[in-house]
């Protein structure tokens, strides 16, 4: 997270600098090396089968994440190894692999991987040639007869930025087999046959269905609705229920955006830029960049740079184009979104699709409740389940980058600045938001968000994801803690609930 961190607010300051294609990839390779300088880094010591704190299914976007965690130390090559221990004449075993497409493996069977060893690839100054028996495939070799586990990773093609790679640590294999066949050039090459030991949770196998499932989403068990927004979403969303016979939630009406009563009092006059296309980091006559302390919120592609007091995105009297990048909020969620039945805490939401660190979920959707009006129907939460609050107590966290690293003299406030307390109720009326559970140690946050509509500034609150999130994973933010001056806590002990988000941090109860 500290690498994510630091790696988003330095593709932030070359975004402001130029436009470039490699900025993505510059980013990384100096946030790693910033981290390296500085000894931030874990299990550096190399060592075979389980490393601590990485669970099977995790999900990186870089290489330089592989590198930083202890699972995979090399930076290009496919295979790591180490000596064995104890070992006269230091022979070296495989520890972890990487197949990513860059060789002609066979990586479709969830539970077999037939990996090509390394080397005799043509090159712009060398023709292809046989693979030798050296360095990673002597390692996978003597893995073979030594029978010791191997860590893979697999790589796929990122569907949000074409030209990079998401990783996912499928768990422990060991080498079954070996062979030497003719490649696509002619060429000898070493095959390893690496079976996945049984018991292990699903990971590749999880990914594997989820492709059935979008090439038919009939296909998918459990499927209750293909799509629970009726078309309001540009995608769809799964309703889903494999546990029990519910044929859904009670009903409500799916809006996409927060609605305002005409009598309410947040909204402020505000005023668009006079950006003719699309608004450019660095432009210092963008009065929307300006609103946002000089440096647009979002990187370019799309993904939060940091934690801000407030987010002003360009509204519907700026001339910029729709697809401005200071527009995400407005243009709606890029996730494939299911809402499902969980064993014990109700309908939950989760995504088909990795979720990088940053990436926008959505936004809270439903109908603002004005306090004089929330005391007359009682709907403050005591009696609604459905209810988000802007002042509640929220637990504290960092999130954005540590500004040393980033050779940055001010940091960005993590602290809220909301002009006045919002309570959103998509009891009624909600889009999928409504569906996030609860959690102690969440993985998503929010944050608020104005963008004007009609001269006038209204409030919203969206969502981010906190870390790289598996497909499949339920996403749950912090519901907070009513204030002890609140109306809302009168009755405190009354809406008080068990928590049941199995975190090592939970407090026990939520409201």
């Amino acid at each position: 997270m500290r690498f994510e961190a630091l790696r988003r607010k330095l593709s932030q300051m070359e975004d402001a600098k130029e436009s470039h294609s490699d900025i993505f990839k510059r980013a990384n390779l100096k946030a790693g090396n910033i981290m390296f300088t500085k000894g931030v880094r874990t299990n550096g010591k190399k060592r075979i089968g389980v490393v601590p704190g990485v669970e099977i299914g995790d999900i990186f976007f870089f290489r330089m994440e592989l590198i930083l965690i202890g699972l995979h130390s090399q930076s290009m090559a496919g295979i790591d190894f180490m000596p064995m221990k104890a070992d006269i004449e230091g022979e070296r075993v495989a520890i972890s692999i990487v197949s990513s497409g860059g060789y002609e493996d066979n990586a479709e069977d969830p539970d077999v991987l037939v990996y090509t060893g390394q080397g005799g690839n043509a090159s712009a100054d060398k023709e292809a040639s046989d693979q030798k028996l050296v360095r990673g495939n002597l390692a996978l070799e003597r893995s073979l007869h030594r029978a010791n586990e191997v860590r893979v990773i697999r790589g796929f093609k990122d569907a949000t930025h074409q030209t990079s790679k998401v990783y996912v640590y499928d768990g422990l294999y060991k080498v079954q087999e070996s062979w030497m066949e003719k490649g696509k050039t002619g060429c000898n090459m070493f095959k390893y046959k690496l079976v996945r030991l049984p018991g292990q949770t699903g990971a590749f196998s999880t990914w594997k269905s989820i492709r059935k499932w979008k090439e038919d989403p009939s296909s998918r068990d459990g499927l209750i609705l293909p799509d629970l927004t009726s078309g309001a979403e540009s995608i769809p969303v799964s309703l889903v229920n494999e546990v029990d016979d519910e044929k859904g939630p009670a009903y409500f009406t799916y809006v996409s955006t927060v609605k305002y009563p005409k009598s309410f009092k947040l909204v402020q006059p505000s005023y668009g830029c006079n950006c003719r296309d699309a608004c450019q980091a660095g432009n210092s006559n963008c009065s929307c960049i300006q609103k946002n302390g000089g440096d647009f919120p979002y990187i370019t592609t799309g993904i939060l740079a940091c934690r801000m007091p407030m987010i002003f995105e360009c509204g519907s009297s700026c001339p910029c184009f729709r697809n401005c990048k200071n527009r995400v909020l407005q243009t709606g969620f890029k996730v494939h979104f299911e809402v499902f039945k969980t064993r014990d805490k109700g309908w939950g939401l989760r995504s088909w699709d990795p979720i990088r660190a940053g990436t926008f979920i959505c936004e809270y959707a439903g109908e603002v409740i004005e306090k004089i009006k929330e005391k007359a129907d009682g709907d403050d939460g005591e009696n609604n389940d459905y209810v988000f609050n802007t002042n509640r107590v929220y637990e504290s966290f960092k999130w954005n980058h540590e500004t040393e690293s980033a050779e940055e003299r001010s940091d960005t406030s993590e602290k809220f600045d909301i002009p006045s307390p919002l309570i959103i109720s998509s009891k009624n009326s909600g889009n999928i938001a409504r569906f996030m559970n609860h959690s102690c140690s969440p993985n998503v946050f929010w944050q608020p968000i104005m963008y004007e509509n009609n001269n006038e500034a209204f409030l919203h609150i969206a969502f981010f994801a906190k870390k790289h999130i598996p497909p499949m994973t339920e996403l749950t933010y912090d519901y907070g803690i009513p204030r002890s001056d609140e109306t809302e806590s009168n009755n405190m002990e009354h809406g008080k609930k068990k928590c049941l988000c199995g975190s090592p941090k939970c407090r026990g109860y939520f409201y």
